[in-house]
């Protein structure tokens, strides 16, 4: 078996599987190892129950005083029964597990695992493992990796597919040397693979997720070099020369824009007009009017007889700002067009038709719009978000076709200049520093559960008001594994139950269709919906003037860039708004967290402050939002491995072959 083979290769791995694998983008032996463990489960010494902490991972060894009671709820069937010590007593539930009602039997003793909640003042676990004690005690101190699953494969499956695939693992060649390695303190790339998913200890783990997040910024840093160079001899096809025009445009605008704004349109009119193509970032918080820059950009490119481009990362934005451009263009004959996935066959042969015979100036879709089969009639601009960075690839993809468009990028996410210098090194950088006039600073505050009640108060008031709001949960369903995080669904409902006819809600996700998510954010922008509850889909980019309070349940759940980004939700109009950070820990370390962004609305702040917190040896923190590129390397807990492959790569670069660096695990070195 080779690291090329199919996953078929691997033993106890049939063509079944093979096939509930490919929903996980394993088809590979390679794809197989390279799928990371999404946590690890530990196993520690049984507490006494009346030691136990709520919110924690906790095992305790009691012994069965109940029967196991069974009932349906909704659409699973419920198993609880009740264990006790010579502390208290714990209710243990499991969810669609129907034959545990003849497994436990009243004085028999186990060893629970799980985390631990109270319900109604009784201490319970959801979905405990449990085990005999004699088992359990050989457990201990063992890391188990923990994966993300679909039907049909579980997280043993796959653990036990990775065991199978060790010798591939153990012959894997390294791209890097030796010497460099020691020198760094680096794991060589098989010994990292084999702890990231199997790791002896917490030390071997770190180092594991150090070198892996080293080889994929190597990955990075080797293809922005490569798009840098693309764009140094990329010479300008659409020179554009309309100041005159453009300045006649900002003087009719309803606003006056700010000195950030002024100075970031400044420099790409002058991109435009230069003799080579545009790569710039446009960097400003939320709520900074990144997108009247960009608006700017596609009404000079118009003007010029080519079309522009602008991609955004959801259907949603997509949508909102769709609409907005249409407004904004009408009065100048400019047509603008939308293109989304969602659209049927006839709608996406009619607007393909309208692009690629020039009766549209300006497409707005998503990535698919340089993905899908559209033709172009003399593309000039593409305007792209973070998230979807418009990288060698996708502009190799276009001048295929004949392409070589001007690039702008526009970032809302933070990142402290030590890091964007880094990220953004192929790009020419203008910073949006301030927020439009008028906007009044949101009040925030960071609370616990026990607040829930009181801020469900505060909404009503709100709405009495005549404004709206926005909740935010992690999941969009219940889970049986985290029983005690919110989901929308049933967040929903129980809403409409608690304000009755009073209040009107309804909830967004990213699963429904994308008319559907299209009407409700209509709804909720016309008034209609005076609370939405939603998952993050929200997070990017939607405007609602009137919406003057973001709650976030779980807030413990989210990197503060992610909780920044929907905190931007809000405040975008002339009242004041207000944002509620509730988090379902009472963890000191949490809620300390948590408050950075109590301290300040400074997204720049907060990113710099999240990084000293976390120190740049802090490899368990919560992902941060936005960060798609890489799968275990985070800019922020990752920082030093950052420059450290920076170092490596300007020393190395000519003697680096990596042609595979897309996740950085195979390439070859030449040293």
């Amino acid at each position: 078996m080779v690291i090329g083979d199919s996953v078929t290769a691997v033993k106890g791995v049939g063509e079944k599987t093979a096939e509930s694998f490919s929903r996980l983008g394993i088809f590979t032996v390679e794809d197989l190892v390279n799928y990371y463990p999404r946590s690890y489960v530990n196993y520690s010494s049984p507490k006494d129950i009346a030691d136990v902490s709520c919110g924690a991972r906790e095992a305790v060894f009691a012994v069965i005083n109940s029967r196991v009671e069974v009932k349906k709820v909704r659409n699973m069937t419920l198993c609880s029964v009740y264990a006790k010590d010579f502390t208290g007593t714990i209710k243990l539930t499991w969810f669609n597990c129907p034959f545990l009602r003849n497994f436990f039997h009243i004085g028999e003793s186990y060893v629970f695992v799980g985390d631990v909640t109270r319900k109604n003042g009784m201490l319970t676990m959801t979905q405990p493992e449990y085990y005999v004690k004699n088992k359990y005690m050989e457990l201990l101190s063992v890391w188990q990796p923990v994966y993300s699953c679909v039907k049909g494969v579980t997280s043993k499956t796959i653990q036990k597919a990775v065991k199978n695939s060790e010798a591939v693992i153990k012959r894997m060649k390294d791209f890097l040397p030796e010497d460099i390695r020691k020198r760094n303190h680096l794991m060589s790339m098989s010994d990292a693979l084999m702890n990231i998913h199997y790791p002896a200890n917490e030390e071997s783990l770190v180092a594991a997720i150090k070198r892996i997040a080293f080889n994929e910024f190597i990955g990075f840093l080797y293809n922005m070099d490569r798009n840098k160079e693309s764009n140094s001899v990329n010479e300008n096809h659409y020179v554009v020369n309309k100041d005159v025009q453009v300045a006649e445009f900002i003087e009719s605008l309803p606003y006056k824009l700010t000195g950030g704004q002024k100075n970031a349109v400044d420099d790409v009119l002058s991109d435009m007009a230069s003799d080579r193509i545009m790569n710039r970032l446009i960097e400003g918080d939320v709520g900074s009017g990144k997108t009247i820059v960009a608006a700017i950009a596609l009404y000079a490119m118009a003007l010029s007889g080519r079309q522009g481009v602008l991609m955004a990362p959801t259907e949603v934005l997509a949508t909102q700002h769709y609409n907005d451009l249409v407004k904004l263009f009408e009065p100048y004959d400019i047509k603008v067009v939308l293109l989304c996935g969602s659209m049927t066959a006839k709608e996406k042969r009619l607007v393909c038709s309208d692009i690629s015979e020039h009766r549209a100036d300006i497409i707005i879709g998503t990535h698919a719009l340089i993905q899908e089969k559209v033709t172009y009639d003399e593309l000039g601009l593409v305007i792209t978000d973070e998230q979807h960075r418009f990288g060698v690839r996708q502009r190799e993809n276009l001048a295929l076709k004949g392409y070589n468009p001007h690039v702008m990028v526009m970032s809302a996410t933070p990142i402290p200049r030590t890091l964007a210098i880094i990220m953004y090194g192929d790009l020419d950088i203008s910073v949006i520093n301030e927020l439009p006039a008028g906007r009044i600073p949101i009040k925030n505050c960071v609370v616990d559960y026990n607040y829930r009640e009181t801020a469900h108060k505060f909404i009503g008031s709100e709405v009495k008001k005549g404004h709206q709001a926005y909740i935010v949960c992690p999941m969009v369903n219940q889970n049986e594994d985290m029983d005690d995080v919110a989901n929308v669904i049933d967040y929903a409902d129980d809403l409409k139950k608690y304000y009755g006819n009073e209040v009107s809600v309804a909830y967004l996700h990213g699963k429904m269709s994308g008319e559907e998510k299209r009407q409700i954010l209509q709804d909720f922008y016309d008034g209609t919906i005076d609370v939405l509850v939603s998952t993050t889909v929200i997070e990017v980019g939607i405007n609602n003037p009137n919406a003057t309070v973001m709650m976030v349940e779980n807030s413990e759940r989210f990197g503060l860039a992610a909780l920044h980004q929907l905190r931007g939700r809000v405040g975008r109009g002339s009242n004041q708004s207000y944002c509620i950070f509730l988090s379902g820990s009472k963890k000191e370390e949490i809620m300390d967290r948590l408050n950075v962004l109590a301290e300040s609305n400074d997204g720049f702040y907060i990113a710099n402050e999240d990084l000293k917190r976390r120190g740049p040896g802090d490899f368990f923190g919560i992902r941060q939002s936005g960060e798609f590129m890489f799968k275990v390397g985070d800019i922020y807990n990752h920082a030093d491995m950052l420059r450290l492959a920076q170092d490596v790569y300007r020393e190395y670069k000519d003697k680096l072959d990596v042609g595979r660096m897309g996740n950085a695990m195979t390439a070859q070195t030449v040293l």
